[in-house]
C-alpha cells in the first residue's frame, strides 16, 4: 500500500452522511490465515495456521456456503455454532527419549572414558509438529571437569620459521606439564607445512627440489602438508620427532596452510583425533593461499575436502585447489575442531579477520621466535572453552529454530545472542530455551531428524521431527461415501473429499460438467439474469456464495441472496449493536426493536425523580420520553420554565381544607378534592424524606403573617398525599419598655462618650501647650551689656600732691 489510511463514506437511515478514517492498523481484523487458506479438507485446515480448526459436524454448513467454511479460527468456528466436541484442532508435542544425567566429576574421581561423559542433557527428543505452532524445550550444558583434550600443532616450515623451530622442539614436554593442570587427559600431535610443489610457489629446478635455501644452508625438499607425528600422550616422543625436523623454503610470501588445515580436519584416522575437546594450533608468520590462486600453477580443480594422505605426506596438492574459508569453515565444524592462530604481530590483523569468519576459533600474538607459545595456546584454549556456541545442522524447508539462552548472573541472549554463552568455567551449567516451527507440511509429512550441538564438541542432540499434516478424523474416512454423490468421493471429517475429476460440496458433478447453461439456469433467482446473486460462483448447478475479507461477514442462502452486513444501522453499528443481521433484516436482542434495533424497550431510563414514567407529563418511546404537556420539556418532562413551585402552586388549597382560610375558603370543596389531607400536630411530625422518597416540604405564609408547613407527595397509584402541621409559627409584638429603657440608656451612654472624649482632646492639648512653653523658655538668652546713655553720679577726684605715703 502507497497510502497511510482511508476515508470511508457510510449512508444509514438516522443519518445523512457518517464519515470515518480507518488506518490500516484496523484491517488487521479482516480476514485470517484460516478462511484465506480456503481449505478443502481438515488436512489443508491445520496447516494453515495454528489458530485454524476444521468443523467435523455434517450439518455445520448452511445453505450457499463453501466448503471451506469449516475451516477458521476456533472461536469464530463456535459462534458460527459448532461445538467444541465437533472441532478437529490437533496439537503437538515434545517426547523426551534420550536424557541421561550430566557428569558431574573431578580429576581425583573416577577415571572415565569420552564417551562415558555427559555435557548436555536431554540426548534424543522427538517433536510432533503443528503448522506454526512452536515447540519448546530446554537444552542444559555443564563443562565437565578434567575433559581430555587432543592438541595438534601444525606448524610452518618455511625459511622464516627457522629460530621458531627451535623453541618448538621442547613444546613437548613443557606444554605437557602445563596442560596437566587442566586435565590428566591430554594428548599432543605435530604437522608441517610450507607450500604446493608447482612453480611459481616453489623454484623447480633439480637443485631448489633438494635445497631449496641458499647453499650455505642445509634445508630439506620443500612439500605441502607432512603429518610428522599423531596424537600421543608421549610428550618425550614429540620433542624428539619435532628436533629432526628441517625447515625449507618456497618462493612467494603466502604460504600453503589451508591445504594443511583441511587434512588435519578430514583425517581423523591418520591424525588420531579421539570424540574429546580438539584443538588444533596453526603457527606461521605469513599469511594464505586461498581458492582462486592455484590458478597461478595451472591447478583449477576445487578441493574436494577429502582425505589424501599416503604415508603420512599430502600428495594431491598439485591436483586440487587451496580451500575456500567457507569449505574449511564447515569441515572444521563438523569434526569440532577449535582453532589457535598463532601468529606474529605484523600479519595478527589479517587473521583477526580470519577469526571473524571461523567459529571457535582464536588468535594470539607470537613472538619472533614463538617463546611465548605455551602461554599463548593456554590463554587461547581458557577463552575458547569458556564460550558456548550451539549449531544445528541443515533444516528442513519450512523448519525454522530459535534460541533463548539463559546465562551465568542472569543473563539473557535472544536471535543469535541466545545460541551463545560467555564466561563458562568449569562446573557451571547454563540453559537454552530452544522453539522448532514447521510452516505447512515439510517434506511431504515424512519425519526428519536434525541435531544441535555446541561447537566444538562431540556431543549432539538429536531431534526427530514428525510433522502432523492429517486430522485424526482423516484415518476414519469413508472411501466411496454413498453420501459422496455415490461414491464420488471420501467422507471424512464431516465433508467429501472428492475423487479425480469431481467437484462440487458432495462430489456431485464433473470438471466437464461445470458452467453449463442448464445448470447455470439453477443458479438464477426467479428467473433473473443475476448468477447467484452476483454473490456467488454456479458450481454444479449450485451456488457456492464468495467469502469476504472481514471473516465475519458472508453471504448465504441458496442465491446467495442473503448476508450478515447489509442491515440498518444506527450509531454506525450493524443492528444499533443490540442484535444480529440475518438475511438483510435485524433480529433485535430482548428489549430492542426497529429495523436498526435502536429503539429500547427499556423504560428505566424515562423514569422521573418521583418515580413517574415521564414525570405522568408525556409517553416513552425508544427509551427517550415525549412530553404530552407542552409546558413540560427536559428528559423526563419534568423541567416546566413557567409553572410555579409544588408548594405555591397548592398552597391555597391545603390553607382552606386545613385552617378554613386564604383565597380559596369559598370554593375549597370545589377545587381542592384532589388530594388526601391529613393533619398533624406539629411540624415535627410531618413526614421525613426517608419516609416517603419523593416528598416535597412546604413552608408558606398566611394573610396574617403566619408560617404553616405542609408536604405534598405523589404516591405510586399517583394519588396526591398531603400532610398539614396544625401549629402555626405567628410572629410576636413588641415589647415597650425595653426597647424605651434602651434607647434612653443609649442616649445618656453615647452624651457621656462624647464628654469624655471632649475632655480627653482637652488633656491632651493643654499638655502640649504647656510642653511648648517650657520649650521656649529653656531656649531663652539674656544680654549682660551696660546702657549706653547711662551715667554714674560718683565723681571720683585724685590729689595730685599725694605720694602714696
Amino acid at each position: 500500500m502507497l497510502i497511510k489510511d482511508l476515508s470511508f463514506l457510510f449512508f444509514s437511515k438516522n443519518s445523512y452522511l457518517q464519515v470515518k478514517q480507518i488506518t490500516f492498523s484496523d484491517f488487521s481484523v479482516y480476514g485470517n490465515e484460516c478462511t484465506k487458506a480456503s481449505a478443502q479438507s481438515c488436512g489443508e485446515c491445520i496447516q494453515a495456521g495454528e489458530k485454524c480448526g476444521w468443523c467435523t459436524d455434517e450439518g455445520f454448513l448452511k445453505e450457499g456456503e463453501q466448503k471451506s467454511t469449516r475451516c477458521d479460527e476456533i472461536e469464530a468456528l463456535i459462534k458460527k455454532g459448532c461445538t467444541k466436541a465437533s472441532i478437529e484442532d490437533p496439537r503437538g508435542t515434545v517426547t523426551v527419549n534420550k536424557n541421561q544425567s550430566l557428569t558431574d566429576r573431578t580429576k581425583d574421581g573416577v577415571k572415565l572414558k569420552p564417551d562415558q561423559i555427559t555435557q548436555i542433557q536431554p540426548q534424543k527428543l522427538s517433536l510432533d509438529l503443528r503448522s506454526g505452532e512452536a515447540q519448546k524445550f530446554i537444552l542444559t550444558f555443564k563443562r565437565a571437569e578434567d575433559y581430555p583434550i587432543d592438541l595438534y600443532y601444525l606448524m610452518d616450515l618455511s625459511y622464516s620459521m627457522k629460530d621458531d623451530l627451535e623453541n618448538v622442539k621442547n613444546l613437548g614436554t613443557d606444554l605437557m606439564s602445563e596442560m596437566q593442570k587442566i586435565t590428566s587427559d591430554f594428548r599432543i600431535g605435530f604437522g608441517s607445512f610450507v607450500e604446493k610443489t608447482v612453480m611459481p610457489y616453489i623454484s623447480t629446478t633439480p637443485a631448489k627440489l633438494l635445497n631449496p635455501c641458499t647453499s650455505d644452508q642445509n634445508c630439506t625438499s620443500p612439500f605441502s602438508y607432512k603429518n610428522v607425528l599423531s596424537l600421543t600422550s608421549d610428550g618425550t616422543q614429540f620433542n624428539n620427532l619435532v628436533s629432526k625436523q628441517q625447515i625449507s623454503g618456497n618462493l612467494d610470501s603466502p604460504e600453503g596452510g589451508f591445504d594443511a588445515i583441511m587434512q588435519v580436519a578430514v583425517c581423523a584416522n591418520q591424525i588420531g583425533w579421539r570424540n574429546v575437546t580438539r584443538l588444533l594450533v596453526f603457527s606461521t608468520d605469513a599469511g594464505f593461499h586461498f581458492a582462486g590462486d592455484g590458478k597461478l600453477g595451472g591447478i583449477v580443480l576445487p578441493n574436494d575436502g577429502k582425505c589424501h594422505l599416503q604415508d603420512n605426506m599430502y600428495t594431491m596438492s598439485h591436483y586440487y585447489d587451496y580451500p575456500s574459508i567457507a569449505h574449511l569453515v564447515q569441515k572444521l565444524s563438523e569434526n569440532n575442531i577449535q582453532t589457535i592462530f598463532a601468529v606474529t604481530k605484523e600479519f595478527q590483523p589479517v587473521y583477526q579477520e580470519l577469526k571473524n569468519l571461523i567459529p571457535k576459533s582464536a588468535v594470539g600474538t607470537l613472538s619472533s621466535d614463538s617463546g611465548n607459545v605455551i602461554k599463548l595456546i593456554i590463554d587461547a584454549y581458557n577463552s575458547l572453552s569458556s564460550e558456548i556456541i550451539l549449531e544445528n545442522s541443515r533444516l528442513p524447508e519450512g523448519v525454522s529454530i530459535s534460541y533463548i539462552s539463559h546465562c551465568k548472573n542472569g543473563v539473557s541472549g535472544t536471535g543469535e545472542n541466545g545460541r551463545k554463552c560467555s564466561n563458562i568455567s568449569i562446573g557451571d551449567q547454563v540453559t537454552f530455551e530452544v522453539a522448532v516451527t514447521a510452516k505447512g507440511c515439510p517434506s511431504k509429512g515424512k519425519s526428519e531428524t536434525i541435531k544441535i550441538k555446541p561447537l566444538g564438541f562431540t556431543e549432539e542432540v538429536e531431534i526427530v521431527l514428525n510433522f502432523i499434516c492429517e486430522c485424526e478424523c482423516h484415518k476414519e474416512g469413508i472411501p466411496n461415501s454413498p453420501a459422496c454423490h455415490f461414491g464420488n468421493g471420501t467422507l471424512e471429517c464431516g465433508a467429501c473429499r472428492c475423487n479425480e475429476g469431481r467437484i462440487g460440496r458432495v462430489c456431485e458433478c464433473s470438471k466437464d460438467e461445470v458452467r453449463t447453461e442448464d445448470l447455470d439456469a439453477n443458479c438464477r433467482m426467479d428467473n433473473g439474469t443475476d448468477i447467484c446473486s452476483n454473490n456467488g460462483d454456479c458450481v454444479c448447478g449450485t451456488c457456492e456464495c464468495k467469502k469476504r475479507d472481514n471473516p465475519e461477514e458472508r453471504y448465504s442462502g441458496k442465491f446467495c441472496e442473503c448476508d450478515n452486513f447489509s442491515c440498518d444501522r444506527s450509531n454506525n453499528k450493524l443492528c444499533g449493536g443490540h442484535g444480529r443481521c440475518e438475511c438483510r433484516k435485524c433480529i433485535c436482542d430482548a428489549n430492542y426493536t426497529g429495523s436498526a434495533c435502536d429503539c429500547s424497550l427499556d423504560t428505566s431510563t424515562c423514569l422521573a425523580s418521583n418515580k413517574q414514567i415521564c414525570n405522568g407529563r408525556g409517553t416513552c418511546e425508544c427509551g427517550v420520553c415525549k412530553c404530552t404537556d407542552s409546558k413540560f420539556q427536559g428528559p423526563t418532562c419534568e423541567i416546566c420554565p413557567t409553572c410555579p413551585g409544588v408548594c405555591t402552586e397548592h398552597k391555597d388549597c391545603v390553607q382552606c381544607r386545613a385552617f378554613g382560610t386564604g383565597d380559596k375558603k369559598d370554593t375549597c370543596e370545589k377545587e381542592c378534592s384532589y388530594f388526601n389531607l391529613i393533619t398533624k400536630k406539629k411540624k415535627e411530625e410531618l413526614p421525613e424524606p426517608n419516609d416517603q422518597p419523593y416528598i416535597n416540604h412546604c413552608k408558606e405564609r398566611d394573610a396574617n403573617d403566619c408560617w404553616f408547613f405542609f408536604t405534598y407527595a405523589t404516591r405510586n397509584d399517583s394519588t396526591v398525599e398531603v400532610h398539614v402541621a396544625e401549629e402555626l409559627e405567628c410572629p410576636s409584638g413588641p415589647d415597650i419598655i425595653p426597647i424605651v429603657a434602651g434607647v434612653v440608656a443609649g442616649i445618656v451612654l453615647i452624651g457621656l462618650a462624647l464628654l469624655l472624649i471632649w475632655k480627653l482632646l482637652m488633656i491632651i492639648h493643654d499638655r502640649r501647650e504647656f510642653a511648648k512653653f517650657e520649650k521656649e523658655k529653656m531656649n531663652a538668652k539674656w544680654d549682660a551689656g551696660e546702657n549706653p546713655i547711662y551715667k554714674s553720679a560718683v565723681t571720683t577726684v585724685v590729689n595730685p600732691k599725694y605720694e602714696g605715703k
